[in-house]
């Protein structure tokens, strides 16, 4: 198997269980409805291990395009590579959303509610203020690269890291997953959105475009800075690299936040 395919597959499993659960605790009518944030973090974390599992000895399972660009910025993969990997990925999201769409298509069906039907496909965040939703995303998938180059330093049984890096998605779901729903992965989100815009999922509503580049920028930033850190930290690796993608992190959250300001001014004179 190619590592091209092997990144759609192990993306699909992703998604396929990780919106699975979603589907489950928040459609209508569902045996699961009303499961809570605990089962949607443990399933979660069960769906990123089975996906490293199923892709992991073809395409190293990365399952992610923050992943594959941390690595990349790091050095640590080809950046040849990059194109193909997070193709791959996007069109393993796609898949396994529909899977997802095809499975409950009687729940969706019977769901009313808007919000809770693309809440299946892609995060939404808790309060709407676009730098915190940005300062989320990039924190956790700080997290996220950090922890999984640091767990890459132990030793471990044959076949056990795919586990540690699944409990490693629970804890970070549990604890910083409240605000935005965690994507921390912009297949993870960008890939069922579109989905969701092209599927015909009845009384779907908005794909909510206008939040949807936050999963996008926040992961891939906070992933190169999380790799770039640890590299400077652990390894005495400080490069232009890190100090290029920090200065952007904050030209960005900067930006959305004057944005934003600006916005709730015009408003408020406006009402005025």
């Amino acid at each position: 198997m190619s590592a091209f395919l092997g990144e759609i597959i192990g993306t699909a499993v992703l998604i396929m269980f990780g919106g699975g659960v979603v589907a489950g605790v928040s459609l209508y009518k569902t045996k699961s409805n009303g499961g809570g944030w605990v089962v949607v973090t443990l399933a979660w974390g069960l769906a990123v291990t089975m996906g490293v599992y199923a892709s992991g000895q073809y395409s190293g399972g990365h399952i992610n395009p923050a992943v594959t660009f941390a690595f990349a910025m790091t050095g640590d993969f080809p950046w040849s590579e990059v194109p193909m990997y997070i193709l791959g990925q996007m069109i393993g999201a796609i898949i396994g959303a529909t899977i997802v769409f095809l499975h409950y298509l009687p729940h969706f069906k019977a769901t009313k509610d808007q919000a809770t039907k693309l809440g299946v496909f892609s995060t939404a965040p808790a309060i709407k203020h676009t730098p915190s939703n940005l300062l989320s995303e990039l924190i956790g998938t700080f997290i996220l690269i950090f922890g999984l180059m640091f767990i890459g330093t132990n030793e471990f049984s044959d076949g056990l890291n795919p586990i540690v890096v699944g409990l490693l998605i629970v804890v970070i779901g549990m604890a910083f997953g409240g605000t935005t729903g965690y994507a921390i992965n912009p297949a993870r989100d960008l890939g069922p959105r579109i989905a969701h815009f092209i599927l015909p999922i009845p009384g779907k509503g908005s794909s909510d475009w206008g939040y949807s580049w936050i999963p996008v920028i926040g992961p891939l930033l906070g992933g190169a800075l999380g790799g770039l850190t640890y590299k400077a930290l652990f390894l005495g690796e400080v490069t232009v690299s890190l100090w290029i993608t920090l200065a952007l992190t904050l030209i960005v959250i900067f930006f959305s936040y004057s944005t934003i300001t600006q916005v709730a001014e015009e408003k408020d004179s406006i009402t005025m």
